[in-house]
């Protein structure tokens, strides 16, 4: 099992710190278990906290009057996100679901502000994640307006390994068939069609519960 450690040991902020400041940081953050279905945030919840995940799986997802729901991002282990919502002092304007079970770690905003104020290689990374977020988000849009499930799922797929927003991932996502279907917005059994798609291709290999990336540009650059 992954531990707080693993997590900053993978997060480039972390590893720009000084010995004091990451001592700091790391005594301030807590961690807290997630079966599936449970939430790391709320919807309206002040953000008052800086999630990374140290293990597992989860999604940033809001739900309509009527049920429907709409995925904003999936957030595998090493990430780290809700740095717009702290900056901007507002609430919560998302849930934050398990997939699976899942450990995650939970930076007080005091702490984040601190960091801010006493780092100039965090404030950097932070900046970064900002800009990159941005870009993810308008892909995204792009995707779900234009695209075919094969290309939902190869672009889905690519976004799990965005190098600084997900970090560390070598190529391989444990995921299941559902799992990435609730994040696509399909079914299980499209998804799979989808996935053979691509494994012809030449893009993945598939396995039970794994996905093994073998070109990454050519998944961003997929069109069904």
């Amino acid at each position: 099992m992954r531990s707080l450690d693993d997590l900053l040991a993978a997060s480039k902020w972390a590893g720009e710190l000084s010995a004091e400041q990451l001592q700091r940081a790391r005594t301030a953050i807590f961690v807290r278990e997630l079966q599936p279905g449970n939430y790391a945030c709320r919807k309206g919840d002040p953000s008052n906290v800086w999630v990374g995940v140290i293990d597992g799986l989860v999604k940033a997802e809001n739900l309509s009057d009527i049920g429907k729901s709409v995925t904003f991002a999936t957030l595998p282990a090493n990430s780290w996100f809700g740095e717009g919502s702290i900056l901007k002092r507002e609430a919560r304007k998302y849930n934050v679901i398990a997939v699976r079970d899942s450990r995650v770690a939970l930076m007080p905003a005091v702490t984040f502000f601190w960091l801010l104020d006493t780092s100039i290689p965090f404030n950097r990374f932070i900046l970064t994640q900002l800009n990159e977020r941005l870009g993810q988000f308008m892909g995204a849009f792009e995707h779900d307006r234009l695209d075919e499930p094969e290309a939902r799922v190869a672009h889905t797929i690519a976004d799990m390994l965005h190098p600084q927003l997900y970090p560390n991932r070598e190529g391989r996502i444990e995921i299941s068939n559902e799992e990435l279907g609730h994040l696509v917005g399909a079914s299980r059994q499209r998804v799979s069609q989808a996935l053979h798609v691509l494994e012809k291709s030449g893009l993945i290999k598939i396995a039970y519960r794994v996905i093994t990336v073998l070109d990454i540009d050519g998944l961003r650059g997929f069109r069904s």
